[in-house]
C-alpha cells in the first residue's frame, strides 16, 4: 500500500490549533479595500475556525 500524500493546497490554507481544531485565514484582504467598511475589514483580519461537520473531510486532506 503506497503512502498517502498530503493535499498541498489544503496544507497552505489550514493550520491545526493546539486543541485540534482547524484554523484558516479569511478571504477579502488583498485589494479593493476602499469600498469595504471598517467593520468588515476588522472582521476579515481575524482568523476563522472550520465548522465541526467539515473538520473530518479537511483532516483527510491534511494527512
Amino acid at each position: 500500500m503506497p503512502k498517502k500524500k498530503t493535499n498541498k493546497s489544503a496544507a497552505k490554507r489550514f493550520r491545526v490549533t493546539a486543541g485540534g481544531r482547524l484554523k484558516y485565514s479569511k478571504s477579502g484582504r488583498r485589494h479593493l479595500l476602499g469600498t469595504k467598511t471598517r467593520k468588515r475589514k476588522r472582521q476579515i483580519r481575524r482568523s476563522g475556525l472550520v465548522a465541526d461537520v467539515d473538520q473530518p473531510r479537511i483532516y483527510e486532506l491534511l494527512t
